[in-house]
């Protein structure tokens, strides 16, 4: 079992617990979570190690998120396509073609770098790393999202 599966395995992520997460508001809180935990880490610097409780209550939240919101029953937004798309990648990776293999490898790439960046400017309180490498992890997960609600459309489309 790969890393991601038991990682899901470990957060609850039923059928039920994805069709919860289809939920557009469970993807939007989400990118929400991004800027509060910048901030919480980032406020490290005005309490000390106060900060981690508020790492606490973000953390927290996007371990709930999944499972607080309602079901979607048919993928007919955005989120919920490219929600649906990312169960069938995690548990089916054979029905990702190529050249949607390539353009993931490279998502994982400006996401990793993205991170970093986030990661350095957070540990350095330098505003343009941190802001720069939050921006790439957005859109990188954004633009990961709308493939996978791609490879969700060609997997319904064929039946």
């Amino acid at each position: 079992m790969s890393v991601l599966k038991r990682y899901a395995t470990a957060a609850g992520m039923t059928d039920e617990a994805w069709r919860r997460h289809a939920n557009p508001w469970s993807v939007w809180t989400r990118f929400a979570a991004i800027p509060l935990m910048i901030l919480a880490v980032w406020s490290r610097a005005w309490v000390g190690w106060w900060c981690l409780a508020g790492v606490a209550l973000v953390v927290v939240w996007l371990a709930a998120n999944p499972h607080v919101f309602p079901a979607v029953e048919r993928a007919e937004s955005w989120a919920a396509k490219g929600i649906y798309g990312e169960k069938l990648w995690l548990y089916d990776r054979s029905l990702v073609d190529g050249d949607h293999r390539r353009v993931q490898r490279l998502l994982v790439a400006v996401g990793v770098t993205g991170f970093a960046l986030l990661i350095w400017g957070l540990v350095a309180l330098e505003v343009w790393p941190t802001v720069f490498g939050a921006t790439l992890v957005v859109l990188g997960q954004l633009w990961r999202i709308d493939r996978l609600g791609q490879l969700y459309e060609r997997h319904r489309a064929a039946g």
